[in-house]
């Protein structure tokens, strides 16, 4: 499914599941690099794909410096074609392995397709359900998600209804359903306790408040991006998109190239730095010992067993 893009996004250089528009940085105010990194994230996608057009490289880089990502895609893009006679099985199951290889590159230890409707997203209690077995069972310090109060991209572009269904269903996962332990209480006795996510990190937003410096880590982002074959029709052109989009960004923080992102802190850090790479945040890691619930080992199948494989 190929639908028309923003002018900041030619129709050559993206796919119907990319984001449109940006706001201009140059616009923005002068501002620092963000700094803090959580020791655990998880990015919670409507698609394959999302997350590479969207905050891969500063995923990149915080695995660089000793976080573990996980990567969770509600759909697995079976409408993301232009021939109608192709099967969307098959469809599916390729853009499912182009998502792995992509995710390996950016160095996620793992990711989790959730199998719901491509083009019919909806944040349902039972897409909220799946969201929340899984940042219950990887306890993540952060949650990055499209920003779902998004619909217009100025006035040139209208963000995809799935976008903003993962995004909502997402930020409604995270507070408050994962950290009440009252909210889908059968999973508390399948042993996975409360957890509580620090941050939220939201792309594609229209109000960004902070940009993260990605000058190591935008080559692995395009390289991610090309993985994902079925999808781009000129690979090119995304390239010099991408790096020209990371440029403007990266100028309003003084760096070659950075990503911008909303970021929505709900429990305030003191010391305003990362948790250490293999800690989880300190309530999370306390009710997981109090229910008795092991570390979350990345070398599983998947976090919730939801279907995903292992990289």
């Amino acid at each position: 499914m190929t639908d028309p893009q923003a002018d900041a996004v030619p129709p050559e250089a993206a796919t119907s599941d990319a984001a449109t528009s940006h706001p201009a940085a140059a616009d923005a105010p002068a501002q620092t690099a963000h700094a803090w990194r959580p020791g655990r994230f998880m990015v919670i996608t409507a698609h394959p794909d999302d997350a590479e057009f969207g905050p891969a490289a500063t995923a990149a880089s915080w695995v660089d410096q000793g976080s573990v990502g996980w990567l969770v895609c509600c759909t697995s893009g079976d409408q993301g074609g232009e021939d109608p006679e192709q099967d969307p099985l098959e469809l599916a199951a390729l853009r499912e392995r182009e998502q792995r290889a992509a995710a390996e590159i950016i160095g996620y230890a793992g990711v989790t397709f959730l199998h719901q409707p491509d083009g019919a997203l909806e944040n349902t209690l039972a897409l909220r359900e799946l969201l929340v077995r899984e940042i219950r069972s990887f306890r993540p310090d952060a949650v990055l998600a499209t920003d779902p109060e998004v619909l217009f991209y100025g006035d040139g572009g209208v963000n995809h209804s799935d976008h903003r269904a993962a995004g909502m269903a997402a930020v409604d996962a995270v507070y408050p359903a994962a950290r009440n332990p009252m909210a889908f209480p059968w999973l508390t006795r399948e042993g996975l306790a409360k957890h509580v996510v620090r941050r939220l990190y939201l792309f594609w937003s229209n109000q960004p408040t902070a940009r993260i410096d990605v000058t190591a880590t935008i080559d692995r982002k395009i390289a991610a991006l090309r993985a994902h074959e079925s999808q781009l029709r000129d690979p090119e052109r995304v390239e010099r998109w991408i790096r020209g989009w990371a440029e403007d960004e990266g100028k309003a923080i003084g760096s070659t190239a950075a990503e911008a992102l909303r970021v929505i802190v709900i429990e305030d850090d003191e010391s305003e730095g990362p948790a250490g790479p293999e800690v989880e945040s300190a309530e999370g890691a306390a009710a997981a010992a109090e229910s008795g619930v092991e570390a979350f080992d990345e070398r599983a199948a998947s976090p919730a067993g939801s279907g995903a494989g292992e990289q």
